[in-house]
């Protein structure tokens, strides 16, 4: 039995085979290892923020406390639309924060999860982010320098291809393996002349094509059976949630009950018995 407060799930890959741990409390296990086991996890009702620790009655932000979700930087309307970021215009509400984790390089990529689609990540987050979005194939585009590049770059991609997971369809294992250097090389001569106006504006080296350097990523997740049929379990609800656990991917939990998303409940109390 652990207990604690629930935080997303760290993975590590090998060979493709993604294998991942969950951290509760004090204690630390390795959840590939609870497949085919019946667990369940039985939520307290009380919630801490992540940031400043303090209960809450509601979670913002996957686990942010509305006081914190109102004025941390990292809950912006800029983190979910990078294009928006304000950086520049200085007024960022923690500027010192932003130079750390939206100053730096990002990536733009395609990635196989539910269907085509485009993303981008901080460049210390592959393959974290591949992973975590439950793509089964993934391939960085370019390297750019800063948060709000990586979302103009996208925007011009979203025209062409989406940037949302289906997640239902994603828990069901339905992806088709895709030719990704073939689809990056289609929607780079289709929005060509986008890009080089952006790289006019803001120089030759704000965009970093990594067409002749990159290489297409392979995963597979931890999965005894998909669910023909995606029920969501919901803690608020239902505070006791049981299964036998059939497999893992993305940051969900796929029980023969139901799938519960694991990073949606960060900050709630929990005790997980198996």
């Amino acid at each position: 039995m652990l207990q604690g407060n629930l935080k997303k799930m760290s993975t590590e890959v090998s060979d493709g085979q993604v294998s991942y741990r969950l951290d509760l409390g004090n204690d630390s296990l390795v959840v590939n290892e609870l497949l085919g086991q019946k667990v369940s996890l039985d939520f307290a009702g009380v919630i801490h923020c992540i940031n400043c620790k303090k209960v809450t009655k509601k979670s913002f932000s996957q686990g942010f406390c509305f006081n914190c979700f109102r004025k941390l930087a990292a809950c912006d309307t800029c983190i979910m639309s990078p294009e928006k970021c304000h950086f520049h215009l200085g007024t960022c509400r923690e500027p010192e924060w932003a130079e750390r984790f939206c100053m730096q390089s990002h990536y733009v990529y395609l990635a196989n999860s539910s269907a085509l689609k485009v993303g981008i990540t901080r460049g210390d987050q592959l393959p974290t982010r591949w992973i975590d979005q439950g793509a089964t194939q993934a391939r960085a585009l370019f390297r750019v320098n800063n948060r709000r590049m990586s979302g103009l770059v996208e925007t011009l991609f979203k025209s062409q291809v989406a940037d949302k997971t289906n997640w239902r369809n994603m828990l069901k294992g339905s992806s088709i393996s895709m030719d990704l250097e073939h689809e990056q090389e289609r929607l780079i001569d289709s929005l060509y002349e986008g890009l080089d106006s952006l790289q006019h504006e803001f120089g030759l080296q704000s965009i970093i094509d990594l067409s002749d350097e990159n290489e297409t990523h392979e995963f597979i997740y931890p999965v005894l059976e998909y669910p023909t049929k995606v029920t969501s379990l919901n803690a608020e609800k239902t505070p006791l949630i049981e299964g036998t656990l059939m497999g893992i991917k993305g940051q969900y939990w796929m029980l023969d009950t139901g799938v519960i998303n694991i990073r949606k409940y960060t900050g709630y109390q929990a005790t997980l018995t198996f």
